[in-house]
C-alpha cells in the first residue's frame, strides 16, 4: 500500500488550465479516504485554486491534500479551515531579467513565430518563469493540436539550455516550457514533500502524462518512485479507481 499518491495536473487530472471535472473531484475525494494526495505542477497558486481547490466535494479530507504550485517550489496545505502557504522559493530580480532576455533571444534564434496567440506568452510565477507558446489563454483545442509530441518545444528547450546554464528547463502541459532554479524539478518538489509530510519516497507513487525523457514528469521516475504514465484524465480516473480498490 502507498501512503501518498502524487499527480501532475494539466493533461493528467484536467485538460490544460481547465477545472477538474466533477467525476475527477469525486475520484480524488475517494482517494483521500485511503491515502494522502499531492498535486505538483508548473501553474501558480491562483491556477491551483481554480483547477483543484475549488473543485473538490465537501466530503474530501483536505487535511491530507498537498498542493505544490510552480513545480514544488511552493507548497500549500489546508489547516484551520483555509489554505495557507508553507513555503515559497522565489527568483531574485537579476535572474528573472536574465531568463526573460534568454527567451527573447531563443525565440528569435529558433524562428518560432506562432500564427496566433491568446494572452501573454511569458508569465513570471515568482519561483518559476513559464513560456506558453500560444499564450496563457489559448483554447484547449488549439493547444492540444500544436505540439502533441513535444517536437517543437524540444528545439526551443535545447536552445535555452545553451543560454541558461545552471537553470532547469522542462516541458510541461500542452504548450509550456518551465524554467526554475538549478535542480528544481518534480523530483526536487517530491523530496521537499517528503520532508514536509514525513512520508518516505518509497511510500509514494506518481501519476502523470509526461513521464518520458525531457518531460517535466520524468524526474519522478528518475527519483525512483513507482510511476504510472497516463494518456489523459479519462485514463487517470481508471487508475485512481484501481488504487482505491487496492488500498481498501
Amino acid at each position: 500500500m502507498k501512503q501518498l499518491v502524487a499527480f501532475d495536473l494539466d493533461g493528467t487530472l484536467a485538460e490544460s488550465k481547465q477545472p477538474l471535472q466533477e467525476p475527477m473531484g469525486e475520484a480524488l475525494a475517494d482517494l483521500l479516504g485511503v491515502a494522502h494526495v499531492a498535486v505538483i505542477s508548473g501553474g501558480d497558486w491562483p491556477q491551483f485554486q481554480k483547477q483543484v481547490a475549488s473543485r473538490l466535494p465537501a466530503r474530501a479530507d483536505l487535511s491530507k491534500l498537498w498542493l505544490m504550485p510552480t513545480t514544488g517550489t511552493k507548497l500549500y496545505t489546508h489547516r484551520d479551515g483555509e489554505w495557507g502557504s508553507v513555503y515559497a522559493e522565489l527568483f531574485d530580480e537579476d535572474t528573472k531579467a536574465k531568463i526573460l532576455k534568454a527567451f527573447d533571444e531563443s525565440l528569435e534564434a529558433t524562428g518560432f513565430v506562432p500564427e496566433r496567440t491568446w494572452g501573454e506568452r511569458i508569465e513570471d510565477r515568482g519561483s518559476q518563469i513559464t513560456f506558453s507558446a500560444l499564450g496563457q489563454q489559448a483554447p484547449v483545442a488549439e493547444k492540444e493540436h500544436w505540439d502533441p509530441k513535444f517536437e517543437k518545444r524540444k528545439v526551443i528547450q535545447a536552445d535555452l539550455k545553451q543560454r541558461l546554464p545552471g537553470l532547469s528547463i522542462n516541458m510541461g502541459g500542452a504548450t509550456s516550457i518551465d524554467i526554475t532554479r538549478e535542480g528544481v524539478d518534480k523530483a526536487y518538489g517530491l523530496k521537499k514533500l517528503r520532508d514536509e509530510s514525513g512520508i518516505a519516497l518509497d511510500a509514494m507513487m506518481f501519476i502523470g502524462d509526461a513521464i518520458f525523457p525531457g518531460g517535466n514528469d520524468y524526474p519522478a521516475k528518475e527519483l525512483g518512485l513507482d510511476t504510472v504514465r497516463v494518456r489523459d484524465p479519462e485514463e487517470t480516473l481508471s487508475v485512481i479507481a484501481a488504487i482505491v480498490a487496492c488500498q481498501k
